[in-house]
């Protein structure tokens, strides 16, 4: 079955980079992006990789921790990293698993049409209550966008924090939507400063702050 947004992130534990993890206790208690990549030393992976890398602060910043996949052996993880530094001017300073691609099927990253053991570019993005807030899955020629994922990142931890949604194309301070569960009377005490009533169910309000 595959796995819905909602759903528990399966466990699971893994031999990666950084060592031994159990997925549940990797999380613990943050954020986690789990991504995956068809093989090592694939051109699209390498660049993702050293991108990441290089946005490891944001991901800090945000609580969220980061974790990669490939469908390869632990023993090619180390010259690839060697790879990744040196034609992305990053070096590789988040855990990458070496999968035999059971994770892979566990998560239903295997793409059937290609072949039986290729993994599309699959994201999830993890709560600290382990469930699954986004997925996001693109064909293995595209590279993803990670600035993207940051950016519903931003929305996640927003969202869950305060009664709002965030519109199309949104960035973290921008104007927010009072969600429509929130009738105007609650949302005189949630949003003292007033709102911007486009229809009675699009109110306008600035990003709450903390």
């Amino acid at each position: 079955m595959p796995i819905l947004i909602g759903d528990i992130a399966p466990d699971f534990t893994a031999q990666t980079t950084e060592g031994e993890i159990r997925f549940h206790d990797f999380i613990d208690g943050s954020w986690a992006v789990l991504f995956s990549h068809p093989k090592n030393y694939t051109p699209v992976c390498t660049t993702e990789l050293g991108y990441t890398a290089k946005l490891k602060p944001d991901f800090d910043k945000r609580g969220v921790k980061v974790l990669g996949l490939s469908v390869d052996k632990i023993e090619d993880h180390a010259g690839w990293a060697r790879d990744i530094e040196e034609t992305q001017g990053a070096a590789l300073n988040f855990p990458l698993i070496a999968d035999d691609g059971s994770i892979a099927r566990l998560y239903d990253m295997i793409h059937p049409n290609a072949n039986d053991t290729l993994t599309v570019r699959s994201v999830f993005v993890i709560g600290p209550d382990k469930k699954v807030k986004l997925k996001i899955e693109y064909p293995a020629s595209t590279g993803r966008n990670f600035d993207e994922v940051l950016r519903v990142i931003d929305s996640l931890q927003l969202t869950a924090k305060h009664q709002v949604a965030t519109p199309v194309n949104w960035k973290h301070g921008e104007d927010v939507i009072i969600v429509p569960a929130v009738t105007n009377e609650q949302a005189k005490d949630k949003f003292p400063g007033g709102w911007n009533e486009l229809k009675p169910y699009l109110r306008i309000v600035p990003q709450p702050q903390g």
